[in-house]
């Protein structure tokens, strides 16, 4: 597919985030109000105030979890109207009053989540954590090779690019000592991780190609991880108030139908999968992510550079795992695909990896970095591009903020 014009000339713009062939959903505050958009070149477009041609209960609310509970089917439709609407200057009339320059709004959550799972499911990710912790021989844990290993965290820690992340305190024991202390978190990192959302609810199995047709779309996410409160807490059952502070998503969904074009199989298995995880076409896509980082008052530096194909398990086999034991999915649950880290130094999704546990800092505006400092600005980036076109993610961004002061009964 090549790029699709629009009336709209910043659309198609080289290198352009939001041409017509992208078309994500948000939601936008200009000041009166949040509302249901598209981002469409510079500009984001008003949804509930055009012909769309759904039935206008499912823009009622500024979320786009009505849409997509109302299915494929819905979503084709309206897409395949924005197309019109954005694309044939016959609409442009009726359309260009109800744009509004991104520039002057302010975005916000696009969706309500009502579960979060993340998961562990980047191979060069796994292999470099449990090599710092376990060593090479046993980096791998037994079932790893097998099943997509996850967990559920908090739907109500997410949020939007933008918002401000305070560090933790927790629980916190160092090798040489006797018992825990309370303390801020001292070792807080990143998860560079893509998040797919669940549209269509489900009761029961689904089988893989169905798990991928139930996902609406997918954003990208900084599952913000306090390494040190990690450490001391996750034997037996696995993190908790490690991940419980923050997860931050981009304000765009991307559609599935917008990343079609740009799907890659999953890389050969070390070990044959059972059949339920079998996949009857290409899973992943083609998308290039980056992490930059920018101490309080310095220029950002890409710190990182990766892909989504990287990884070892699609999130269509990860929601196909998640619903195997009978567990029903809603509309709007989230799934982080798990930290994304390529074999190179400087492929590699986190801190964590980046500086081999702190052992072996990085420079960055003239600073050493092996966690997160206060005032760091962390940024994540993604697109898949090809063919004369580019569908942007928009940033994923987040500034942290020192730790509150100790309450007097803490």
């Amino acid at each position: 597919m090549s790029l699709m014009t629009s009336w709209l000339e910043s659309a198609n713009a080289p290198g352009c985030e939001f041409p017509l062939n992208n078309l994500p959903y948000g939601v936008f505050d200009a000041g009166d109000g949040a509302r249901m958009g598209v981002a469409i070149g510079d500009c984001v477009l008003d949804v509930a105030a055009v012909d769309h041609g759904l039935d206008a209960a499912l823009f009622a609310a500024p979320s786009w979890n009505a849409v997509m509970a109302a299915g494929p089917d819905a979503w084709a439709a309206l897409r395949g109207r924005l197309l019109e609407l954005l694309g044939d200057a016959a609409y442009r009339g009726a359309v260009e009053a109800h744009l509004l320059p991104l520039a002057d709004v302010a975005l916000k959550m696009p969706f309500t989540v009502s579960e979060f799972t993340d998961f562990y499911a980047s191979k060069h990710h796994a292999t470099n954590v449990g090599t710092m912790f376990r060593g090479a021989e046993n980096a791998l844990p037994p079932n790893w090779l097998s099943i997509p290993i996850g967990y559920n965290g908090r739907a109500t820690s997410v949020v939007v690019s933008g918002t401000e992340v305070r560090r933790p305190w927790g629980q916190l024991k160092g090798p040489d000592e006797a018992l825990p202390r309370f303390a801020p978190c001292a070792r807080f990192d990143l998860e560079l991780e893509l998040g797919a959302i669940v549209g269509v609810p489900s009761e029961g199995m689904v089988s893989v190609a169905q798990a991928d047709e139930m996902i609406f779309g997918y954003v990208l996410l900084n599952d913000w991880s306090a390494r040190d409160i990690q450490a001391w807490e996750y034997q037996p059952l696995g993190p908790f108030q490690a991940k419980a502070t923050a997860t931050t998503i981009s304000p765009w969904i991307v559609t599935a139908a917008a990343l079609e074009p740009f799907r890659v199989s999953t890389p050969e298995r070390e070990r044959e999968l059972l059949p339920y995880l079998s996949e009857p076409k290409p899973m992943l896509y083609d998308i290039s992510l980056s992490v930059g980082l920018a101490p309080d008052g310095c220029d950002e530096e890409i710190i990182a550079r990766t892909n989504y194909s990287e990884m070892y398990y699609s999130a269509a086999q990860q929601l196909c795992h998640h619903t195997s034991s009978g567990c029903a999915m809603r509309s709007g649950d989230l799934l982080g695909s798990g930290t994304i880290s390529g074999a190179a130094k400087d492929a590699r999704g986190s801190l964590l990896e980046m500086s081999w546990g702190g052992k072996e800092p990085l420079s960055i505006a003239g600073q050493e970095r092996r966690f997160l400092e206060d005032g760091d600005t962390l940024t994540l980036y993604g697109a898949a591009e090809g063919n004369g076109y580019r569908i942007g993610f928009g940033a994923c961004a987040g500034k942290v903020l020192p730790a509150l002061p100790k309450p007097d009964w803490a």
